[in-house]
C-alpha cells in the first residue's frame, strides 16, 4: 500500500493506494497517529484503494473516534467494493462518506 499525505493548515488529506489489510494497516495507523496532532479536518481519499480487511476497518474506527474529539473525518471517493464492505459492517452509519 502507498500512503500519500498532504497538509494544509488544520486539514490533512490522506490518499491510500493498494490494499489495506493485516500487513499494511499498522503502517497507516502509525502514519495517522504521527500526523493528527492539531488536525481538525481529516479527509481520507480511497479512490485508489482496491481492498480493505477488518484490520483496515479497525484503523478507520480508531481514527474516527479520535477525530470525533478533535474535529471531523470524511471518507471520499469510495469504490463499489469498499462501499459494500462499509455497508455490510455498518460503517456507513459510523463514517461520513462523500
Amino acid at each position: 500500500m502507498v500512503i500519500h499525505t498532504e497538509q494544509d493548515g488544520a486539514r490533512l488529506t490522506v490518499t491510500l493506494e493498494g490494499r489495506l489489510d493485516t500487513a499494511t494497516s499498522p503502517e497507516l495507523e502509525a502514519t495517522l497517529q504521527e500526523s493528527l496532532d492539531g488536525i481538525e479536518d481529516l479527509v481520507l481519499d480511497l479512490s485508489e484503494l482496491v481492498y480493505m480487511s477488518s484490520a483496515g476497518l479497525r484503523v478507520l474506527l480508531i481514527t474516527q473516534k479520535r477525530m470525533n474529539r478533535q474535529g471531523r473525518m470524511t471518507v471520499k471517493n469510495v469504490n463499489e467494493t469498499i462501499m459494500e464492505i462499509f455497508e455490510v459492517t455498518g460503517f456507513t452509519d459510523i463514517l461520513t462518506i462523500e
